[in-house]
């Protein structure tokens, strides 16, 4: 359990390092870090707590002094834990700083002097770039998409425009740091090193490189510890949660679930666990689909390294623990990513309900009455960055209740200003007693007045123009030293992402297929990256492979998509052999990010599951496999077949 009389630094290098998560978002309570600290042998702590759109929100409350500006559930963690860290041993890396880790790494050195704890706290800065990039804006300089080398895809819905920029000013620009700082933190003999927007993956690459004493161009290593870091960056999504085979476990084994370990070896080859006697799963089904989760295709980017993972292989090696091997890396990018948040404008929704019969031309009347009262005040679509009329549901054959028979209808609407939405408030109002049968409200003023929204311009800046580092606190919780970080020494030019359907392709009449659900025999997770959903597919045969491979291609893809696919969009295709995964990036869904997209999935989170329930032509052969697949997945449980 680690306790004072040992000495578990002196064992750094000399076996694999054990790195707990103890979040994976600002949502997960304290007491996982508590629970991290105190429940096995593990040798630092890192946690995630930020979404993209985390730091934004609070960013004008922060600037008007009216937010701490870090994530209150990591401080409530540290609070919990900090006698077990010095007791164990423990170090921590988190990101919980966000708008203000100097702030939070003062907070937390008080704490430490009132306990009288042997800790030294420490923070990374240099993240925010927003005066510069206010500045850079002012002067008609906007930095470059995200996605600009990708010349097959329109950027119009992720516009920033200029010449409004008095009105669309931005609130937060970030860079997302690696993990340089942080080394240079604990080779300084920080215990507790507070970040703000690094990468998510930066604590755990830089536990690992410290641990191990590598080099800045050990590509390999730092590559595998970059992808043991997006393994554990989600907390519970590699142990049981947002997992689409959860139906095949107990549900009291997904109930609150443990987080995971990385044991990352001296050559970065890392071991996904958990804790012994906690909840949850960690097989290679897991461990795929949170492997596959947010990907951009088969090479991952970050500022410390590139990681080509068209060789990667997970491998179940014993009861919840997988082996992750064969990524390969790379000299980093010459960029990093950068976001900007900005005020977008003012955006509302207005939610009704049409029980039973005829719910399809209910609808159709109730769109075509509301733009009827908006043309007769002179508002058309134009008039509103976006008008969107969205049903949601489908009434039950033969519905045994009324909520079964019931659906609804949601008005999602975005402008420049506040008027053109109380407007159509206004319509709505103005035809209230010319309604279909069966019109019910589900009446909120809270979405219906209008409010203002956040943008977001996935941007990608200079590295060499970063100015970034660590400050070690003294005492009294002022700066005692700060380090310097120099940019990476070796850059590489990036390629177009990789794009490509499988090769040799089987000629699907050769199976007697009959129909079902694609999740039948399929897993998959899907995500979010900006205006992009990604998602990836796979199969727990390797007999299956050939089949999912030439089955899901890109028109299989749009196709899939139904109704939901535009003509805007870009599909990017990869392929994972060793993992019997195929992988897509979708281009354009999610307009211009979660903080103002208009779908109710603004996360694509459930993207993945609306595939898996469409009905294709499955191999009959591969369907009388799952029973046996779903027993050997029962058998983690009983410890036999691991």
């Amino acid at each position: 359990m680690g306790s004072t009389n040992r000495n578990r630094w002196s064992e750094a290098g000399t076996r694999p390092v054990r790195i707990a998560n103890v979040s994976g978002g600002k949502s997960d309570p304290g007491y996982q870090m508590l629970r991290q600290a105190t429940q096995g042998d593990v040798d630092f702590l890192t946690g995630d707590y930020l979404a993209e759109v985390n730091i934004a929100e609070n960013a004008v409350a922060y600037a008007r002094g009216e937010h701490d500006g870090w994530e209150p559930s990591a401080l409530e963690g540290l609070t919990m834990s900090l006698s077990s860290i010095r007791e164990r041993q423990l170090k921590v890396i988190i990101n919980g700083g966000a708008l203000n880790p100097g702030g939070l790494a003062r907070r937390v050195q008080s704490l430490v002097m009132a306990q009288k704890l042997e800790l030294k706290v420490a923070y990374v800065f240099g993240d925010d770039l927003l005066p510069l990039i206010k500045d850079n804006l002012a002067h008609g300089d906007l930095p470059a998409h995200l996605d600009s080398m990708n010349q097959d895809i329109s950027l119009s819905e992720n516009s920033f425009d200029l010449k409004d920029f008095d009105k669309k000013y931005a609130v937060s620009a970030n860079a997302y740091l690696g993990a340089g700082a942080i080394v240079k933190g604990l080779e300084a003999g920080a215990d507790i090193i507070i970040c703000g927007r690094v990468a998510d993956a930066s604590p755990v690459i830089g536990a690992s490189w410290w641990w191990h004493k590598w080099s800045s161009t050990d590509y390999n290593q730092l590559a595998h510890a970059l992808i043991a870091g997006h393994l554990l960056e989600c907390s519970g999504y590699v142990t049981g949660a947002n997992f689409s085979g959860f139906d095949e476990y107990d549900q009291d084994d997904l109930i609150d679930i443990g987080f995971p370990i990385a044991e990352v070896a001296a050559d970065g080859t890392t071991i996904i666990t958990k804790q012994k006697g906690s909840n949850g799963i960690v097989n290679e089904d897991t461990c795929r689909s949170q492997f596959l989760y947010e990907l951009q295709g088969d090479v991952y980017l970050n500022s410390d390294v590139t990681a080509d993972l068209r060789e990667v292989h997970i491998q179940q090696i014993g009861k919840d623990r997988v082996k992750v091997s064969g990524v390969v890396g790379q000299p980093p990018p010459s960029t990093t990513k950068l976001a900007i948040f900005y005020n977008g404008g003012y955006e509302m929704e207005f939610v009704s309900n049409a029980t039973g019969y005829a719910t399809a031309e209910k609808w159709k009347l109730f769109e075509a009455q509301i733009r009827y009262f908006l043309k007769l005040r002179g508002y058309t679509d134009k008039t509103f960055q976006l008008l969107d009329f969205q049903v949601l549901g489908v009434p039950a054959h033969d519905p045994r209740t009324q909520f079964s028979s019931t659906t609804y209808s949601r008005i999602f609407a975005q402008a420049e200003s506040e008027e053109p939405l109380r407007m159509l408030f206004r319509a709505v109002s103005d035809h209230g007693q010319q309604h279909f049968s069966g019109f019910h409200l589900s009446w909120d003023l809270r979405t219906v007045m209008p409010k203002p929204y956040l943008a977001y311009f996935p941007a990608i800046y200079p590295q060499d123009a970063l100015k970034h580092g660590v400050a070690l606190l003294s005492e009294d919780a002022s700066d005692k030293q700060r380090f310097d970080v120099a940019p990476p020494k070796k850059y590489q030019v990036l390629a177009p992402r990789s794009n490509y359907e499988t090769a040799s392709p089987e000629d699907l009449r050769a199976w007697e297929t009959v129909k079902a659900k694609l999740g039948d025999v399929v897993q998959a997770r899907s995500g979010d990256k900006g205006a992009n959903i990604n998602i990836g597919f796979f199969v727990r045969r390797p007999q299956h492979y050939r089949w999912l491979q030439s089955f899901m291609t890109r028109d299989r893809m749009r196709s899939l998509m139904g109704k939901d696919w535009r003509d805007g969009y870009f599909i990017e295709r990869c392929e994972f052999p060793h993992i019997t995964a195929v992988h897509f990036v979708i281009y354009g869904p999610l307009g211009r990010g979660v903080s103002s997209c208009r779908l109710l999935d603004s996360l694509g989170k459930g993207f993945a599951d609306f595939v898996r329930d469409r009905i294709v032509d499955i191999p009959k052969v591969f369907l009388d496999d799952i029973p046996a697949i779903r027993e050997e997945r029962f058998a983690w449980k009983r410890g036999s077949g691991f």
